[in-house]
Parts: C-alpha cells; sequence; structure tokens
C-alpha cells in the first residue's frame, strides 16, 4: 500500500472514533433518581410525575428562571426538582414531566423541562366513541 493510502485510513479511523465518542454523549438515556448516573453526577434524564400536593414554589419577582417542585419518577422515588428555566405554563396540567439534569445532593438540578400536556383531543375521542376511551 502506498503511504498516503495508510495516512488515509488512518484519518478516516480516527474521524469514526470522535464521532461516535462525541455521538454517545449526546444522546441522553431515561434513568431514575436513584441510578448510576444519579451517584456519579453525570447528566440524566428522568421521566416522571408531578406531586401536586406539595406544589410548585416560584417567585418570579425574586428569580424568574427558577422554580421548584417534588417529582416522584417510575420506580415511586421521590425528588426535590430545580428548574433553572423560567415556570411553563399549564405544568400543573401535564401528565408526566420530563426533566434533564444533575444531582447535587439530594436535590436534582434540572437545566432543561418538557411537559406531556393531556390531549385536546381527549374529549373527542370520547364524545366520537359514545364515551368510552379507545
Amino acid at each position: 500500500m502506498k503511504r498516503t493510502h495508510i495516512i488515509a485510513l488512518v484519518f478516516v479511523a480516527v474521524l469514526v472514533a470522535t464521532l461516535t465518542v462525541m455521538l454517545g454523549k449526546g444522546f441522553s438515556r431515561y434513568e431514575n433518581f436513584e441510578s448510576s448516573y444519579a451517584r456519579q453526577g453525570k447528566e440524566f434524564t428522568v421521566v416522571g410525575l408531578l406531586n401536586k400536593d406539595k406544589g410548585i414554589e416560584y417567585n418570579p419577582t425574586k428569580d424568574p428562571n427558577r422554580f421548584s417542585m417534588y417529582v416522584q419518577d417510575d420506580q415511586k422515588v421521590e425528588k426535590l426538582v430545580v428548574v433553572l428555566k423560567a415556570k411553563p405554563r399549564d405544568i400543573e396540567r401535564s401528565e408526566k414531566i420530563v426533566v434533564t439534569g444533575k444531582m447535587n445532593g439530594d436535590v436534582f438540578e434540572a437545566n432543561d423541562i418538557l411537559l406531556k400536556c393531556p390531549s385536546k383531543y381527549k374529549n373527542r375521542e370520547k364524545e366520537s366513541n359514545g364515551g368510552r376511551t379507545i
């Protein structure tokens, strides 16, 4: 083989390895609050339910980009979640909450939040099926 072919193959191998590592870090995995990622201090994503009994603490005059709430994950573990963003509208009506962040002691500090809100089509489905859900 020519020297240029060998150099090109090495370059392609390094490029593929670099892209694999970079893309692997970009994909978040759904975990729970007690996962190995939580113990390592790495960023991870949790899907859970808002504990509406404990409510949401939000003071926009003090800090409009910070609010806290209690979220219960799929393993029934509940943690205080501090979100470093403005409080989303209608968060109390959400079915599920997806938060991405890190554990800091016993508190989950989230830098991103997504809501799964009730579908506006649910009532229409019930009406079209005579009150039965599909």
